[in-house]
């Protein structure tokens, strides 16, 4: 199995991850709908069955409830992956998500985070946003304090530009960034990725997926019928003019897909884990059966003709 080594960590990751965001469960802002626990649970053990060595996870998914969830899943369990998570965002009573970044406010983060993981340090912590904006830097203090600490081994951010990086970057050193980034969303590639590969940063895409547009699972119909306390039924990737083009580029996935025996996805995720400053990529499942469509980007690697093939379809 390739790993990957993390920035400037001993950490040495496999090219994909499991993400928990899609199992966080209603009743929150950004959640996805309803979700099975049993089923969640499964789909976590069933990842690291697969090969992947790492999870990565946020006190902010369903308020703490897909921390819970993994910490389940890895009781007993005798090799453990690496558990990422993530502070500075949390859901009010209302259900509403909001940001600090106070250096007391992570501190009690961290200490429900361990706790609902049933760990005594975290492998990974990062900023999950910088907002408010005007706190990164006590923030990013707290975290490298936190480190010296020894209660989390590395520290990272999520969603930072490169002028944030620069910002934080003289107080501690930053491991990793996790940003959006996919066919879809390449707003990293001109100045983040750059950034990232000069100083040494890891990078671990998460919607590398598009939150299942770029699966291969997604319809017009799905789409369509999204309920209303699943976030993307708001998302104006699922709706026209947006959703046919998005649908008809999968088509184009599928294609290329075809002559390997490869999913719509694994030529997606092959596409992300391409950039040589990417590290990994997360996927969410909430069934174990879905890893199946993604569990072959681990190996599988486009051609440049068809790297040229997917930039044609994209425009």
């Amino acid at each position: 199995m390739e790993l990957r080594q993390l920035g400037n960590s001993d950490l040495r990751i496999t090219p994909l991850g499991f993400g928990t965001w899609t199992i966080s469960g209603s009743g929150w802002e950004y959640g996805w709908g309803g979700t099975d626990d049993r089923e969640s649970i499964t789909a976590i053990q069933t990842a690291l069955d697969l090969g992947m060595n790492w999870i990565d996870t946020a006190a902010v998914y369903g308020a703490g409830h897909s921390e819970e969830l993994v910490g389940q899943a890895l009781a007993g369990r005798r090799e453990q992956p690496y558990v990422f998570t993530k502070c500075g965002r949390q859901v009010n009573t209302q259900g509403k998500v909001y940001g600090s970044l106070r250096a007391d406010s992570i501190r009690r983060e961290l200490e429900g985070s361990l706790r609902r993981l049933r760990r005594e340090a975290v492998d990974l912590y990062q900023i999950h946003w910088p907002d408010p904006e005007a706190e990164i830097e006590e923030g990013w203090s707290e975290l490298a304090k936190l480190q010296r600490e020894g209660k989390v081994r590395w520290i990272g951010v999520s969603n930072f530009n490169h002028e944030q990086l620069e910002r934080v970057r003289p107080i501690a050193p930053i491991t990793s960034l996790q940003p959006p980034y996919s066919m879809l969303r390449r707003g990293i590639e001109s100045a983040v990725l750059p950034y990232c590969r000069q100083h040494g940063i890891g990078v671990i895409a998460y919607s590398p997926l598009l939150s299942g547009m770029l699966s291969g699972g997604m319809t017009r119909a799905r789409a369509q019928h999204l309920p209303a306390d699943d976030w993307r039924s708001r998302n104006l990737e699922f709706q026209e003019p947006r959703l046919s083009r998005n649908l008809e580029l999968v088509e184009h996935l599928r294609q290329i897909g075809a002559r390997h025996g490869r999913s719509p996805a694994e030529v997606a995720l092959a596409w992300v884990l391409r950039r040589p400053e990417v590290t990994g990529a997360i996927v969410g499942a909430r069934r174990a059966g879905q890893l199946q469509d993604v569990i072959g980007a681990m190996a599988f690697r486009l051609e440049p003709p068809e790297v040229e093939e997917v930039e044609a379809a994209l425009g």
